[in-house]
């Protein structure tokens, strides 16, 4: 009995000793492959791996037009965004596929970075690679980052070579203030078309608004019915004055003749002959029948009004039109080199050192944690 149980405890024993040894080697294993990775890694990033430089540009987006720029515009103070907009439509349009196009054609992007002289996990694997994969290896080599408190848009270009990164980067600044520039451009053609379009209009309301006074005239027989107007009651002020003057003459008169006096009659019959006109003066002017002169005054000044109105608004869309027309042509946004597309001259990626630091401490917390992932299994076995 007292053998049995020796044999057992032993048995016990050489188990526990066999499962920690299993562990320890369990152990040993993960932590020595952390330790081969960490080192196929270092070699990797520290010979392998092909150089790349940067070449660094810094721009921000200016309006030439002096009098929108002076302009108080209290949204964009209110938020800070002043030219924000203008610089993320800017970084949105040198990170797009039209923009990759545009220099593939002009630099032929896939030559350079596919170039099988370079490492495989460094370079694109296939030249002809389709557009989506190429696009997503062009964002991991070109960045565009806006710093908002200084309002400056940052180019960042990844090239194997440090002239094709400063050529890369020329290209982005010279294609960006391109594209500004059509931008503007277009929206002021569009703006061109549609005042050349109103002027049009304009031009046929002047030329039937003026034929319409003319020939309001032509009907009514005069020039100028205002001046005939003021012509009339100048005679018929004319004809008050008379008439004053021979009713005064008229009382004198009967002062010392009789009014059967042929000299009273004559007066008399002066008197009647200038009531007589003045009533066919004021007649004209003013009359219940509709054909008097202040009606005609007002129809024609109602015509002329309108005339000159069309006229005023025909002037300012020319001026419009010839300003819109010079919009279309000058440079409205430019964009101002902050720092010129830089030529490295030492190649800043890959970071190695820092790599393989971050692949050692990763590799090693993934070697611990599947221990300790494998030993909690262990036990819940037991």
């Amino acid at each position: 009995m007292i053998d049995k149980i020796r044999e057992s405890a032993i048995a016990r024993s050489i188990a526990g000793f066999t499962e920690s040894t299993q562990k320890r080697v369990a152990g040993r294993r993960l932590f020595f492959a952390a330790i081969a990775a960490t080192v196929l890694a270092a070699i990797y990033w520290s010979v392998i791996a092909s150089d790349r430089y940067v070449s660094e540009a810094h721009v921000v987006v200016d309006r030439t037009d002096v009098g929108s720029a002076s302009a108080l515009n209290f949204g964009a103070i209110l938020t800070g965004s002043t030219g924000s907009q203008d610089l993320l439509l800017l970084r949105d349009h040198l990170l797009s596929i039209d923009m990759l196009n545009k220099l593939d054609e002009k630099l032929n992007l896939r030559a350079h970075f596919s170039d099988e002289s370079r490492d495989a996990l460094s370079r694109m694997w296939a030249r002809d690679t389709e557009l989506e994969r190429f696009h997503e290896y062009y964002l991991s080599r070109v960045s565009a980052e806006l710093d908002d408190f200084s309002g400056v848009l940052k180019i960042r270009v990844q090239a194997f070579t440090p002239a094709f990164a400063q050529a890369v980067s020329r290209e982005l600044v010279a294609e960006g203030e391109r594209f500004m520039n059509e931008i503007a451009h277009r929206l002021a053609r569009e703006q061109v078309v549609f005042i050349e379009d109103q002027v049009q209009k304009m031009g046929e309301r002047v030329m039937k608004a003026r034929s319409e006074v003319v020939q309001f005239q032509n009907v009514k027989g005069l020039v100028s019915p205002q001046g005939t107007v003021e012509t009339l009651a100048a005679i018929t002020a004319k004809i008050e004055g008379q008439l004053a003057e021979l009713k005064a003459k008229k009382q004198a008169m009967l002062g010392y003749l009789s009014p059967d006096a042929a000299d009273v009659a004559q007066v008399d019959f002066q008197i009647k002959a200038l009531e007589k006109q003045k009533a066919d003066e004021e007649l004209k002017l003013t009359s219940t029948k509709g054909k008097a002169l202040n009606r005609v005054v007002e129809e024609f000044q109602r015509l002329q009004l309108e005339a000159e109105f069309a006229q005023d608004v025909y002037r300012t869309a020319l001026v419009a039109l010839e300003k819109g027309r010079v919009e279309a042509t000058r440079t409205l946004k430019k964009l101002t080199i902050v720092q010129s597309p830089s030529l490295p001259e030492y190649p800043l990626a890959p970071r190695r050192i820092y790599n393989v630091v971050v692949f050692a401490l990763g590799a090693l917390l993934i070697a611990g944690i599947a221990h300790l992932l494998g030993a909690i299994i262990r036990d819940h076995k037991d």
